[in-house]
């Protein structure tokens, strides 16, 4: 085979076939949407021979063909066993069946019938119909359909009329509902290509924090292996190390299983509703995160200091902020391990006119040229570090209950993320 045919070959496969195999919410294999095929070759089946009695008897119009219909309904027959078909006949079939049903057709009747009102919004359903389709595959039929529907009436009826004012000034309308059609299913490509890598980096960061722990728990049942392998001395295993394997691996498993909670607890924030439904005491959600979070260690657990000058309420939703406080920790326990120093103080200031709560870490701080971005969703710094959603889901929780969070940060030195709430609702409980 020539290097031309071969080019050649591609395109068609890029052009032509690939773009017949996909519908308008993009790259799936043709057999997973035969169901919704064999649905609008029933209604094509029912409706061609329906319409002609509405169009013929009921709302008679200037011209209607039994023939042309006639067609139309059998060429609907075979998509009704479109399983049994081969890639290449279901290709074929897709481009003819579309091009003779949608713009030849109602192209066709549109013209014969003088166009009429009817026929002009008919033409127009079609169309958005067609465009439903791979935007190439839509075009493709467009223009051939559009093209032989003219030819054929040309050649029997008047050609002056494809000229005429009535026929023309339906084109820009035609056009802009293409155009229209072509940039929402962009949109719609590209928000659930937003959706399918905030997935990605979801499960990614998932994978990264529970992979830790897995090696944890595979290096201790290795150990353990080897334990009781080992001849014993005597009668007597060495008690006290099997004991430590097994109590790391339980201390890894409550990790894994505090880590899951995290992420699921925020996952279902997103689409909960944020607005404030009771009073909540920082001080107390304070305490149940610092309970609540998996610290590696007591080294990483002594590393996060409280300072309580003075708990307040607020409307806002416990569970929410239970939330924000663990985003924030994490966060900040992520910047003191990428700086291998630094520790955490949570300040609760409720003695202020303006209650609020400062979230100290001495990391590696935020850089200058990433501050405007740290809040935007799917933004992550560094780039690697998780999904981008948790302080942008923060900040949107927070402003529900008319509060405000800002970031206050010198790279290499520390991050303050402060959190301003509305006037206390209570006096201030000390």
């Amino acid at each position: 085979m020539t290097q031309a045919r071969q080019a050649r070959e591609q395109r068609w496969r890029r052009f032509i076939v690939q773009p017949l195999l996909r519908f308008h919410d993009g790259g799936a294999d043709a057999q997973s949407r035969l169901p919704r095929e064999l649905l609008l070759a029933l209604i094509g089946l029912v409706g061609m021979p329906l319409y002609y009695l509405l169009w013929k008897y009921y709302f008679p119009q200037a011209y209607e063909s039994l023939s042309l219909r006639f067609i139309g309904a059998l060429m609907f027959v075979p998509a009704l066993w479109a399983r049994r078909f081969t890639r290449r006949w279901f290709v074929a079939y897709l481009a003819l069946g579309l091009t003779y049903e949608l713009p030849f057709f109602f192209t066709f009747m549109f013209l014969m019938n003088q166009a009429s009102t009817m026929w002009t919004q008919s033409l127009l359903v079609a169309l958005i119909v067609l465009f439903h389709f791979d935007t190439r595959t839509a075009a493709c039929s467009y223009v051939c359909g559009t093209l032989a529907a003219c030819c054929v009436y040309a050649t029997i009826g008047d050609p002056a009329f494809l000229l005429s004012r009535p026929v023309l000034q339906q084109l820009p309308i035609h056009w802009f509902t293409i155009a229209v059609l072509s940039v929402v299913k962009v949109g719609r490509k590209v928000l659930a290509q937003e959706k399918l890598a905030g997935l990605g980096a979801g499960l990614a960061t998932v994978a990264h924090e529970l992979r830790t722990p897995l090696a944890s728990v595979d290096a201790n049942v290795r150990g353990i292996t080897r334990l009781l392998q080992q001849p014993p001395a005597g009668d007597q295993f060495d008690r006290a190390s099997l004991l430590e394997a097994l109590l790391r691996i339980q201390f890894e498993v409550r990790h894994m299983n505090h880590m899951i909670d995290l992420f699921l607890l925020s996952a279902t924030a997103v689409n909960r509703n944020l607005r404030p439904t009771e009073t909540v005491s920082m001080v107390e959600a304070v305490q149940a995160v610092l309970k609540r979070y998996p610290f590696v260690g007591t080294a990483q657990q002594q590393s996060v200091v409280v300072d309580v000058r003075g708990n307040f309420v607020f409307a806002g939703q416990s569970e929410l902020c239970v939330v924000i406080l663990l985003n924030l920790l994490r966060n900040a326990l992520k910047a003191l391990q990428r700086a291998g120093k630094g520790r955490i103080r949570i300040v609760v200031d409720g003695a202020r006119a303006t209650p609020r709560l400062l979230f100290i870490d001495t990391g590696c701080g935020v850089a200058a040229r990433h501050m405007p971005l740290i809040f935007r969703r799917f933004y992550s710094y560094p780039a690697h570090n998780g999904t981008g959603i948790g302080l942008a889901l923060c900040k949107e929780i927070v402003e529900a209950w008319q509060a405000r969070i800002r970031c206050v940060s010198r790279e290499g030195a520390y991050a303050i993320f402060v959190l301003e709430f509305p006037q206390a609702l209570s006096p201030h409980i000390h």
